[in-house]
């Protein structure tokens, strides 16, 4: 990444390279997806996700088996039939993040985070005409994600000053936030065991987060409901969060019965 904004797509980006990459990593996450649910999902006649499957077999990318369902290829082997801590975790939090969006009618995503960096790992749009559309694959800086806040916000001051040392960001060093200000936006996030991101990812979109904890109390993903600015209602957020915790303990809970 060339700077600390969000990663948005180029002006030269290919529509069906785009499309083909989502698919992938469908796939990667989650495995025996049909032709109609991958079609639904990226938005696309099922004739359009259908050659795009077929290039991803042709390339080893995606196998489709005597059910017509596809699963990870050779390319993605690692993934397939995946019983990682990622995909379980996604797996347990989709039905969950559904109920959130047919609670409070905004798109909801999960997401993690890897160093510096966040990846959204479910997303589920609201059926808003106006909405903030799926985040799931893409990848963020940490510090410019409202998951990404809640996740940092639950580590150790020395562990945040080690993320953000200057000497791991001496080639990028346009993208190294602010650390004084970083540490005092971290502590309010702690303290009120939520974030607000007003604007910080994406201008004309807030997002509110909580976290999701593991057994042992440690955040280990985000929670998040993101909207268009022009609905969001400072007097409903305590509400929100509330609804937003209750969905993460949800989570918690299916979670531990893995």
């Amino acid at each position: 990444m060339g700077s600390t904004e969000p990663k948005n797509p180029p002006a030269y980006v290919v529509t069906s390279a785009d499309h083909a990459l989502r698919a992938a990593v469908m796939l990667q996450l989650e495995g025996g997806l049909t032709v109609s649910q991958i079609a639904e999902r990226l938005g696309v006649a099922r004739s359009t996700a259908h050659r795009l499957l077929q290039t991803l077999v042709y390339r080893d990318f995606a196998v489709q088996d005597q059910q017509r369902k596809y699963y990870p290829g050779p390319v993605l082997e690692l993934a397939a039939h995946s019983q990682s801590r990622t995909s379980r975790l996604r797996a347990a939090a989709l039905p969950h993040l559904q109920r959130l969006v047919d609670l409070v009618g905004e798109s909801a995503n999960l997401t993690i985070r890897t160093g510096d960096t966040t990846r959204f790992i479910a997303s589920v749009e609201c059926r808003q005409a106006l909405r903030v559309g799926s985040r799931e694959g893409m990848v963020f800086p940490a510090h410019r994600t409202t998951a990404g806040l809640v996740l940092l916000a639950d580590l150790e001051p020395d562990e945040v000053e080690e993320l953000y040392d200057e000497h791991r960001f001496a080639e990028r060093a346009d993208e190294r936030p602010d650390l004084p200000s970083l540490r005092a936006q971290l502590g309010r996030v702690g303290r009120a065991g939520f974030a607000l991101n007003n604007g910080l990812s994406e201008r004309g979109v807030v997002a509110v987060g909580v976290p999701v904890r593991d057994a042992a109390g440690a955040a280990v993903a985000g929670l998040s409901v993101s909207m268009p600015s022009v609905r969001y209602d400072r007097n409903r957020l305590a509400p929100l969060v509330a609804t937003l915790h209750r969905a993460a303990g949800a989570i918690e809970a299916d979670r531990l019965g893995d």
